[in-house]
Order: C-alpha cells, then structure tokens, then sequence
C-alpha cells in the first residue's frame, strides 16, 4: 500500500481531507494530512514571515521526521507550490506528485501571478498592511464554477473553518534547484482533461511542466476533497496502484 501526504490548498487545513483520509485509510494506506504554518489550528503560528519556504519545510521536515519514502506527495490548488519545491528538494523521498486542480509553476512565478492584474490589486485593498490573505465569502452566487457540488453544509464548514492564509505564501515565488524530477500526475477539476492536454501541447506555461503527467479528470468544483471525497479517493487509489 501507499504513503500519501496530503497538502490543502489556501484557507484550509488537514481537516479539509477528513473525508478523503478515511476513505483510503480504509484501502489500507498510510495518509498524512497536513495543516500548514499559520492556517487552521496552526493559525497562531501566522505572522509576516511565514511564506512558501516555511510550507514547504512543514513537508520537508514531515517526511523526514516521520521517516517516509517513496511518498505519494499530494498537492491542492495553491498547496502545489510548496509540493513543487519539497519534491525538488527531497526527490529520493517522493515517489509521485498528484497535483489537484494545481500544476507546477515555472521557476519564478508565484500563485499572485497567476491572477489578472486587477484582481490583485483588489486583494491587495482588501489586505491592507496586514500579512494576511482573507478567505473568500463562499458565495455559490459569486464563484459558481469553483463552488461547484459543494452542498449547503459543505459551504457552511467553509465559513466556519476557514482562516486567513500567510500572504508570502501567495507571492513569494518558486525557486527550484534542479533536482532530478520524479514522475507527476494531475487531477484535473475545474478544467476539463482535453482543454489541459491542449494547454500542454500549446506551451502555455502553467501547463507545460505536466507534459509528461498522468492525466486524471474529475469534473467537480475547485475543493474535490470536499464535494467528491470518495472519487477523489478513487483516483487517488489508481495513481498509487499505477
């Protein structure tokens, strides 16, 4: 059986894969749910210094400390970047990298990046001189497609639980060191397989380091481990047994 250690994206912690844990626990995996420096429960850990190298040494010294190898790393949405460093730093310790409606980055480029330039300067008034990046509203009405399958009480849990995320987290980019790759996958969610293969074959620069991924889609919402928790599992199982 496998050893996955799984990273939420922004405003969530290890709760967030409650669902997705029991279901492969049952497998037979060993699964490693992670909640990040200064979001969840280690929400008080926050502060203007914590940033995309502290995450990625919260995996880092996880694997480490718990003595794991041959690692199904996994990495949600804005999780995937400190997944994308922890491999390239630790590439003898992980066996694959599952990227959830995320991918891997370019060397320089930070998730702020990926935003329009007018939606940036909008969080950017909305966070003020604070070190903090505020959660969204959880508003089906206004983000319909990401919100997509979650039900009234998976929304409500959203509003209760979710914290401010570390602003660095967001703007600090990846830096990579050139560490042999190890083989990837992509949970593909909010984009359809077929318009990622053609982003790949297109070279579009978010897209071009999954071109030799394997290619799973799961048309849901951004936050599959809360609207599909046992598909999520299912794929999941398949990679590790792949």
């Amino acid at each position: 059986m496998a050893t996955f250690v799984l990273v939420p994206g922004f405003w969530l912690g290890g709760w967030a894969w409650r669902e997705v844990t029991g279901e492969l626990r049952r497998r037979g995996h060993e699964v490693y749910p992670l909640t990040l420096t200064g979001v969840a429960e280690r929400a008080h850990l926050a502060g203007p210094q914590v940033g995309l190298e502290t995450h990625t040494t919260d995996i880092t010294a996880l694997i480490e400390t718990e003595e794991l190898r041959d690692v199904v790393l996994v990495g949600h949405s804005g999780g995937g970047m400190p997944v994308i460093q922890a491999a390239d730093r630790m590439p003898d310790r992980i066996g694959t990298v599952v990227y959830v409606d995320s991918g891997p980055l370019p060397d320089g480029t930070s998730q702020f990046d990926t935003t329009p330039p007018e939606e940036q300067q909008r969080l950017r008034e909305r966070i003020g001189d604070g070190h903090l990046l505020p959660p969204p509203a959880w508003d089906r009405a206004e983000d319909p497609e990401n919100l997509a399958g979650l039900d009234d009480a998976a929304l409500a849990r959203l509003r209760r639980r979710a914290t401010g995320q570390p602003l660095r987290a967001a703007t600090d980019p990846v830096r990579r060191t050139g560490g042999r790759p190890v083989p990837t996958a992509l949970v593909a969610c909010t984009f359809p397989v077929e318009v990622v293969r053609t982003m790949i074959a297109e070279g579009h620069p978010f897209f071009a380091g999954l071109a030799d991924a394997a290619l799973h889609g799961l048309p849901t919402g951004h936050w599959p481990m809360l609207s599909e928790p046992k598909a999520l599992a299912d794929v999941l199982d398949t990679i590790a047994r792949g």
